[in-house]
C-alpha cells in the first residue's frame, strides 16, 4: 500500500528555484497564470495546497506587455478607501503610463488563493518595468 508523500517546510524551502521571465509581447493573462504556477508551485510533483513551496521569479520589460481586444481601452482598476465616495478608477491606460509594473501584480495577486500563503507568495514576484533588474546573479551560470 503505497502512502502520500507531503514535503516538510524545510524541503520545500530547499527545492525552490528561480525563474526569469522577459514580458516583452507576452498577453498579460497568459503571463499572469504562468507566474501564479510557479509562486503557488503547481509544477512541482510533491505541491500540496497548504504547504508555501512556490519558487521565486523575475519579470523583466513589464512595460511592453499587451492586452487582447478593446481591454486596453475598457479595463479599468478600481479601488475603495472605505469612506464615503471614497471610489477610485484607474483606467488601463493611465495605469501602463504611471507603473506598469502593477498591472502584472495585479494580474497575479488576484489568481493566487486568497488565504494566508498569498502575501508570502507575492513577496517572491519581482517586477521590473526595464530590461535591468537587480537579481542577474542568480541567473548565471
Amino acid at each position: 500500500m503505497s502512502k502520500t508523500y507531503l514535503p516538510s517546510v524545510q524541503e520545500a524551502q530547499a527545492s525552490r528555484k528561480w525563474h526569469h521571465v522577459d514580458a516583452a509581447g507576452k498577453t498579460l493573462g497568459r503571463l499572469s497564470t504562468q507566474l501564479a504556477v510557479w509562486l503557488m508551485g503547481k509544477h512541482k510533483r510533491f505541491f500540496t495546497p497548504h504547504i508555501d513551496c512556490g519558487d521565486f521569479v523575475v519579470v523583466t520589460n513589464a512595460s511592453q506587455i499587451k492586452v487582447t481586444g478593446n481591454k486596453a481601452e475598457d479595463k479599468v482598476y478600481f479601488s475603495h478607501s472605505g469612506y464615503a465616495k471614497g471610489a477610485k478608477e484607474v483606467p488601463f491606460k493611465r495605469q501602463m503610463e504611471n507603473n506598469p509594473a502593477k498591472v502584472i501584480e495585479y494580474a497575479v495577486f488576484r489568481m493566487l488563493d486568497n488565504n494566508k500563503l498569498r502575501a508570502k507568495r507575492m513577496k517572491r514576484l519581482r517586477i521590473f518595468n526595464g530590461a535591468e533588474h537587480s537579481f542577474a546573479d542568480r541567473f548565471k551560470k
